[in-house]
Parts: structure tokens; C-alpha cells; sequence
């Protein structure tokens, strides 16, 4: 046996598990519930930003940090420019979904 035939056997069940019994729709719902999310987060953010108090500020550059990391996890169409964004955006794919909203809302 071919070290390439052992390889094959193992990336079946990970294809198959990683559907979760979620619908089409519902992963594109989700999806984009979280481009949305991401999207309020970094406009909260920058209006948060419009102040003096330093606290405010710092907690306004958290919220856009925040969003930026969701976008790049969700919509990595949204950030081309940036090399790596590919790279997070498949290893968030692998994740499942309670996994991913664990993720997001710590």
C-alpha cells in the first residue's frame, strides 16, 4: 500500500463530518449573520472612537480589531490585500459551528 492510498481513507471522514447535517442556506445565513456582525462591530467601533475619554478609545480599536478578525474568518473576499487571509479562512472553515460561535462571542 502506496503512503497515498493511506491518505485517502483518512480525508473521507473529515469531508463528511464537516457538514454537521447543516443545510446550504442555513451555512450561508450564518455566514452571513457573521459579514453583518463584523460589519456593526467595526462602525461601533469607529463611532466609539469619536471621543476624548481614553478608555472609550482603546475599547473602540478593540471592537474594530474584533470585527476585522470575524470578517477575515467569514468574508476573506473582503480582505485580498492582505497574504494570509486564505490560510485563516480554511482553517476557520474546519471548524464547527459551536466551535466557531465560541470563538466569536469569547
Amino acid at each position: 500500500m502506496s503512503s497515498q492510498d493511506e491518505q485517502l481513507p483518512a480525508a473521507a471522514p473529515e469531508a463528511a463530518g464537516s457538514d454537521e447535517g447543516m443545510t446550504w442556506w442555513y451555512r450561508w445565513l450564518c455566514r452571513i449573520a457573521g459579514v453583518i456582525g463584523g460589519v456593526s462591530c467595526a462602525f461601533a467601533g469607529l463611532w466609539n472612537c469619536v471621543t476624548i475619554n481614553p478608555l472609550n478609545i482603546a475599547a473602540g480599536v478593540w471592537m474594530m480589531l474584533n470585527a476585522f478578525v470575524l470578517i477575515l474568518c467569514e468574508a476573506p473576499f473582503c480582505c485580498q490585500f492582505i497574504e494570509f487571509a486564505g490560510a485563516v479562512s480554511a482553517r476557520a472553515e474546519r471548524l464547527r459551528a459551536w466551535q466557531k460561535a465560541a470563538f466569536y462571542c469569547g
